[in-house]
């Protein structure tokens, strides 16, 4: 089951995450910063069928299956440490 970050209301975020990124850390970190409500799961600390569908979940949206992979509204994906694009969804 996805954690909850509290934060701003805005656009529904899933983050598909590595617990050991370091890019995947410092997305939570910029989403800590601007404050935004988010989801995530951390892949590689899921088992069996949660981490199969996971994946399955992430390579719908990011075909490579790289992180961090940020889903956004259900409807488009941010794929990697992009901090402008997660800067817009403040004004989104």
């Amino acid at each position: 089951m996805a954690k909850y970050v509290t934060g701003k209301k805005g656009p529904h975020l899933m983050l598909y995450s590595i617990s050991t990124c370091p890019w995947c850390q410092k997305t939570k970190l910029l989403l800590a910063d601007l404050g935004l409500e988010y989801y995530y799961e951390d892949a590689d600390t899921l088992v069996d069928s949660s981490r199969h569908d996971v994946m399955a979940d992430v390579e719908r949206w990011n075909p490579k299956r790289s992180f961090p992979t940020i889903v956004v509204d259900n409807s488009r994906c941010i794929i990697g440490y992009q901090e402008n694009e997660l800067r817009k969804l403040l004004s989104v």
